[in-house]
C-alpha cells in the first residue's frame, strides 16, 4: 500500500472563516505564501460564499488574485452555488469545492436547502466545470454526528458521497464537523463509503473537539485512506456547530504521519513556524502541540 499521504491544508479557508476578529487580506495572502513553501501540494485558499453569511471571507477575490500560485500546488476554493462559481472563475480559479451534509437538519441550517436540493444546486456547477476543465471536490459534513439531530445514519453518508462522486467530484472529503467521532465509528463509516466508492477518491476531515482526531485519522489510514484535511495551528471551527473546536492541526497530523513511516513531502519545522506566525496574528498561542514542542527545543 502506498505510504504517501496528501495533506489538504484548509487553514486559509476553514481555519479563518470562523475567526471572530477580522484578518487582514495581506495576512491571508502571506499565510498562503508561507504554506506554499512547506511542501504542501493542496492549499484551500478561500471561499466565494456570500459576505453576508461569512464576512471573514468577503475578500475572496482579493486574496486569490493576490497570491502567487506556485507550480505543483493546487489552490482550490469553496463555492456554494453558481454565483460563487462565476466569481471564482472570474479570477482564474482552476479547482473548486462544493459542500453538503449527511444531516438534513444541518444542511438546511447551513445552506437553507435540503440535501437533495443542494445536490440539484451543484449539478450545473459540475456540468460547467467539466466544460471549463475545472476540477471539483465534494465535502460531506456531519458524517459522524450532527449538532441538531445527533446520530447520522451511515447509509445517508454513503448516499450523499456516492451522489457527489457520480456527479463528477474527483474526491469526496468526509467531515466530522463537530468532532464527536471515535476510531471504531470513523473506521466503520469510511469502510461503508469505500464499499461504494474507490478509496483513492476519499479523504477525511476531522475536528478535534474531544481530542479524537489523530486517533480517527490513524484508524482511517489503516483502512487505506491517503488524503487528510487539516488546518495549520489547528485554526477554525464551524460557524453552524456551536462549541466545535478547530480542525486538527496540520503540524500534529504531519508529526504523527512521519512517526508511523508515512511520507508527506512536508517540511515540518517550516509548517510549525507558519502555524506559530498565524497564531501570533490571531493573538493567541498556536493550537498545535507539535508546534509548541518544536518552539521549545
Amino acid at each position: 500500500m502506498d505510504d504517501f499521504v496528501r495533506i489538504v491544508e484548509v487553514g486559509p479557508r476553514d481555519g479563518l472563516q470562523n475567526e471572530a476578529q477580522p484578518v487582514a487580506t495581506a495576512d491571508k495572502i502571506e499565510l498562503i505564501r508561507q504554506l506554499s513553501l512547506t511542501g504542501l501540494r493542496t492549499i484551500e485558499a478561500t471561499s466565494f460564499v456570500s459576505p453576508r453569511w461569512v464576512p471573514q471571507l468577503a475578500d475572496a477575490a482579493e486574496v486569490y488574485t493576490g497570491i502567487e500560485r506556485r507550480p505543483g500546488i493546487d489552490y482550490p476554493v469553496l463555492v456554494p452555488n453558481e454565483q460563487g462559481y462565476d466569481r471564482a472563475r472570474a479570477v482564474g480559479v482552476q479547482e473548486v469545492a462544493v459542500f453538503t451534509a449527511a444531516s438534513e437538519t444541518f444542511n438546511r441550517t447551513n445552506t437553507n436547502a435540503g440535501i437533495d436540493e443542494s445536490l440539484a444546486r451543484f449539478a450545473p456547477i459540475l456540468e460547467r466545470a467539466k466544460s471549463d476543465g475545472v476540477k471539483v471536490r465534494g465535502y460531506v459534513s456531519t458524517v459522524l454526528g450532527c449538532p441538531y439531530q445527533g446520530d447520522v445514519a451511515v447509509s445517508e453518508v454513503v448516499r450523499v458521497a456516492r451522489a457527489l462522486h457520480e456527479m463528477g467530484c474527483y474526491e469526496i472529503s468526509l467531515g466530522d464537523t463537530i468532532g464527536v467521532g471515535t476510531p471504531r465509528k470513523a473506521r466503520a463509516m469510511l469502510r461503508a463509503v469505500a464499499g461504494e466508492l474507490p478509496m483513492p477518491a476519499l479523504a477525511v476531515h476531522f475536528h478535534d473537539t474531544y481530542g479524537q482526531a489523530l486517533a480517527n485519522i490513524d484508524a482511517c489510514l489503516e483502512e487505506g485512506v491517503r488524503v487528510v484535511d487539516s488546518a495549520v495551528s489547528g485554526a477554525g471551527g464551524c460557524p453552524y456547530a456551536k462549541g466545535a473546536s478547530g480542525n486538527v492541526a496540520s503540524e500534529d497530523v504531519v508529526y504523527m504521519l512521519h512517526g508511523i513511516g508515512m511520507r508527506t513531502g512536508i517540511d515540518l519545522p517550516a509548517l510549525a513556524a507558519t502555524g506559530r506566525w498565524l497564531a501570533a496574528r490571531l493573538g493567541r498561542e498556536t493550537g498545535s502541540k507539535t508546534g509548541r514542542a518544536l518552539a521549545a527545543t
